[in-house]
């Protein structure tokens, strides 16, 4: 194993296997490091179907999905370190990028790695970095659940690697706070093995997953959903025996009179998943608020020169195809840092506008020549048409009609952004992005 690489890659999930693969055929000398002992990360747990509709146009299980990008990558030769942890990124720059021209190879050293393995310590150098580590669940603290600390209280996706991986039930009867995506697919997975779902509550008056998983895993399966109810205490010492359930107003407040007491011996949450950013933050990378992850361009570079990142560490997605290309996109983008072939930008600010929660990428290049993928994510539901805009000064570069808009679902917005710049006041430093 060489000191010294192009591109380091940490996670071999999706987006980390597609970013290695892309910067690969563009080049680079390529390491990825995973902390788990094979690649295809959270994919692996996920059996269920629904994968690969966008890239493969296929309907596939998980493994499946993440068995195309793991066999491209052996085909390529990549080099993989599995059970190493990273645990420290030194950059060599910070702020802005240099404005002198010139090869960028000249004037950027290393960035420099130090990560830990079985064999111990590892310090190791690359021109460049993509940050994939994913994502990671919100537990009962994060929510503030009141009660006692007994056996019998899950994250969705502890309970996804328990009845899919190790083959074990953690328990016979169910309740499931939160109608995010994993949770219920897991409330059918559950179901079919066996269990008792007795109910899923939601604290918010919209579903927060697909609507395709409520039809397929809650309505076809019986299952009862409860919108504007939370958990409002855990009953039982030793073991989950109960968990006191209440109604919420639109300011999510407790309702006076809706309190229940509902039987059960486990409670799973769906609570919702935060980017696993510990190490963009040790790197100084610039964090958005409303999303968690790093602030990223088109290129999904971050603010720190040689670093990109893409897939759930940015934002999280409701697609894994698009979590791919986002990592096709980082890898491309990481070689050509590289190699010297980026050039200093002057960058335009997006910014969420009306009835927009989250946006991303938060900047685009002013000179980009490349069509731009833009995520973004409605604050409230619209169940009928209804139009998505991007404004400068007041003025209107794009827009596009959606039949609807939920605030669990993505919209995915593709940019010839050369159109849009030629409408762009030379003097506007920022973009909004409205649903009306």
């Amino acid at each position: 194993m060489a000191s010294t690489y192009d591109v380091v890659v940490i996670g071999a999930g999706p987006a980390g296997l597609a970013a290695a693969i892309e910067a690969k055929k563009n080049g680079a000398s390529v390491l990825v490091i995973e902390r788990n002992d094979e690649p295809g990360g959270i994919l692996l747990q996920c059996i269920h179907n629904g994968f690969g509709s966008v890239l493969f146009k296929k309907d596939l299980p998980g493994p499946a999905y993440a068995h195309n990008f793991i066999e491209e990558a052996k085909s390529l030769g990549i080099e993989m370190l599995f059970d190493t942890m990273v645990l420290d990124i030194k950059p060599c720059l910070t702020g802005h990028l240099p404005t002198q021209p010139g090869n960028r190879a000249l004037w950027c050293a290393p960035l420099q790695l130090t990560a830990t393995s079985k064999n111990g310590f590892l310090e190791l150098s690359a021109k460049a970095i993509v940050l994939a580590m994913g994502c990671r669940e919100r537990t009962r603290p994060q929510i503030r659940i009141p009660g006692d600390r007994p056996a019998g209280v899950f994250t969705a996706g502890m309970v996804q690697r328990l009845v899919n991986i190790e083959g074990f039930m953690p328990g016979r009867n169910f309740v499931i706070l939160g109608s995010g995506d994993i949770g219920m697919i897991m409330a059918r997975r559950l179901t079919i093995e066996g269990a008792k779902v007795i109910k899923v509550l939601e604290l918010m008056p919209y579903l927060t997953g697909l609507r395709r998983n409520y039809v397929q895993c809650l309505e076809d399966f019986g299952i009862p959903l409860s919108l504007s109810t939370t958990v409002s205490r855990i009953i039982g010492k030793k073991r989950v025996e109960a968990v006191e359930t209440v109604r919420v107003d639109e300011t999510l407040r407790p309702l006076p009179g809706t309190r229940e007491i509902v039987p059960c011996d486990s409670l799973l949450l769906s609570v919702g998943l935060i980017p696993e950013n510990e190490l963009s933050k040790k790197a100084g990378v610039e964090l958005d608020p409303l999303t968690g992850g790093p602030v990223v361009d088109e290129k999904m570079a971050t603010s720190v020169p040689g670093i990109f990142a893409a897939g759930n560490v940015v934002t999280i997605y409701d697609l894994v195809d698009y979590v791919s290309k986002a990592g096709y996109i980082a890898g491309k983008s990481a070689a050509e840092y590289a190699a010297g072939r980026t050039a200093p930008a002057e960058y335009v600010e997006m910014k969420p506008g009306d009835n927009v929660r989250s946006v991303m990428p938060q900047r685009i290049r002013r000179g980009a020549l490349s069509e731009t993928l833009v995520e973004l994510r409605v604050s409230r539901e619209f169940p009928a048409k209804c139009s998505v805009d991007i404004k400068a000064s007041g003025s209107v570069l794009y827009s596009k009609k959606e039949k609807y808009a939920r605030p669990a679902e993505m919209i995915t917005l593709s940019l010839k952004w050369p159109e849009i710049a030629a409408k762009l006041d030379a003097a506007a430093k920022e973009l909004r992005v409205n649903v009306s």
